[in-house]
């Protein structure tokens, strides 16, 4: 039975109807693919067409929701100044010091390793279009105001400084976000190790903290090393 064809030309191809989206889902949608885009090319080189065509809608789809550009570039960085911050903050205010400073190092690690896009548009963080309040500066001194609270205690408490609080805050933070910024890039060793020695270097600083550090000359020689430390677990000499 011969089965007839429609002409050259004339042949319409059927296209497999596409699944509709509630309005939060497509809100969604268009929020996920513009922050691939704005991560990946920056606000000034992503357009709203960019953004419709890969999301598969019209542009006017993108500006029934957002308004347009800056309003869809806004929401995301505000989503993700949420994330981060609780995050962050979250890991200051439970549990010891000790733990604290881990868990910081392991949030901001996480974050960036989850949220790699979020976390390149937030350290981008566009002037003309990212308020002084919804950037990655923004959060990190929200995050250096509450170590040097929780140092400025330590401080008092161990009869040192208090007014130095600000200082060794500023210089914990900063190390902790420099070297995740750093870990982005190179992904190795895992984030574990990572934070790991960076607990190492900032608690056995902090513990041995000379009180009146003062710079020395260039005769100064350093002090030679034990052969073996001895294990917190082990007693010392006096049997304490």
């Amino acid at each position: 039975m011969a089965i007839s064809r429609p002409a050259d030309g004339t042949e319409e191809v059927r296209k497999a109807p596409r699944a509709r989206m509630t309005g939060a889902q497509r809100r969604l949608q268009l929020i996920e693919v513009a922050r691939g885009l704005f991560a990946e090319r920056g606000y000034e080189g992503t357009s709203i067409e960019e953004i419709a065509q890969r999301a598969g809608v019209s542009k006017p789809i993108v500006y029934e929701h957002f308004g347009g550009k800056e309003g869809l570039y806004a929401v995301i960085v505000d989503r993700e100044m949420e994330t981060l911050l609780e995050m962050v903050t979250s890991s200051l205010t439970k549990n010891r010091s000790l733990y604290r400073i881990q868990q910081v190092a392991l949030a901001l690690l996480t974050y960036m390793e989850e949220r790699t896009d979020g976390f390149r548009i937030l350290v981008r963080g566009e002037s003309a279009i990212v308020d002084e309040d919804t950037r990655y500066s923004s959060l990190l001194n929200d995050a250096i105001s509450q170590v040097e609270h929780l140092l400025a205690s330590d401080f008092e408490r161990r009869g040192f400084d208090p007014g130095l609080a600000p200082l060794y805050a500023q210089a914990l933070v900063g190390m902790v976000s420099v070297t995740a910024q750093w870990w982005l890039d190179v992904r190795e060793p895992p984030k574990e190790v990572v934070a790991a020695h960076l607990v190492n270097l900032c608690w056995n600083g902090l513990t041995r903290l000379d009180p009146d550090p003062i710079l020395v000359d260039a005769e100064y020689k350093e002090p030679t090393p034990p052969t073996m430390h001895r294990r917190a677990s082990e007693p010392s000499d006096d049997g304490q």
